[in-house]
């Protein structure tokens, strides 16, 4: 049998427990919400054509080589067009990154994953360090965006539901 204490103090906790789960829900439809729209502006023009025309280009060429920063600026007008529609992408405000919010940054990382699936020799750690100077991202975030990499294992395979399975036979005792 519990103390009134206790039981006040029980009431008080999952009081706290229920704000917090109702909080993260608001994050979850946030995020509900980046992935049934995420790039859409890529599907219509003006973006469609040049995604067309270079897609192809920048899965051939290296990560953050010469070659595709000269494919980024040919396709200068479409990617202004995108990313003023896409508020994942830094170039989105005035000071980048600073911009950004955690939903933001969140689909900023999951879209650089999966743009490491289009390219031979993708790679998310060295996505984030390219990036990391790109776009004057601070230490502190980078090492978030690494520990956020290795608690997902999106460095340990190509495939994203192997690294879902992954992540829930460590941390959901499946």
């Amino acid at each position: 049998m519990l103390t009134a204490e206790e039981q006040s103090t029980n009431c008080e906790t999952l009081t706290h427990i229920q704000y917090v789960r109702n909080l993260l829900n608001v994050f979850v439809v946030q995020l509900l919400d980046r992935s049934a729209r995420h790039d859409r502006s890529k599907l219509e023009n003006p973006e469609l054509k040049t995604f067309v025309k270079y897609t192809p280009k920048l899965a051939a060429s290296t990560y953050g080589s010469d070659e595709y920063k000269r494919f980024l600026e040919e396709m200068k007008p479409a990617l202004d067009h995108h990313y003023a529609l896409n508020r994942h992408h830094p170039e989105h405000f005035v000071n980048g990154v600073e911009g950004m919010d955690l939903i933001d940054l969140i689909e900023m990382l999951a879209d650089w994953k999966a743009a490491t699936l289009r390219h031979n020799n993708g790679d998310i750690n060295k996505s984030i360090e390219i990036n990391a100077k790109r776009f004057n991202i601070s230490p502190q975030l980078v090492t978030i965006l690494l520990n956020t990499v290795k608690r997902l294992h999106l460095d340990d395979t190509l495939i994203p539901e192997v690294s879902m399975i992954a992540y829930a036979k460590d941390n959901l005792n499946v």
